[in-house]
């Protein structure tokens, strides 16, 4: 395997790693607020911040991705 291959892989496995990561964290706070029997609003607030902080990566990644295709990075 080329040098840049690999970092094609770790970069993915990075990727997928961080996609595990948001997925055990919202089935954790799902089992919290059920067991807690958190009021609707307060769930909504709750899974609210979750998507906005998943929407905050992706963004991340994507100017990213931008920031490198445009040769500045």
């Amino acid at each position: 395997m080329s040098l840049e291959q690999i970092e094609l892989l770790e970069s993915l496995g990075l990727k997928l790693f961080f996609v595990a990561i948001f997925l055990l964290i919202g089935l954790a706070i799902q089992d919290v607020l059920k067991r807690g029997k958190v009021p609707r609003f307060g769930r909504f607030i709750v899974w609210l911040v979750l998507f906005l902080g998943c929407a905050g990566f992706v963004a991340k990644g994507i100017i990213e991705v931008a920031w490198e295709g445009g040769g500045l990075g």
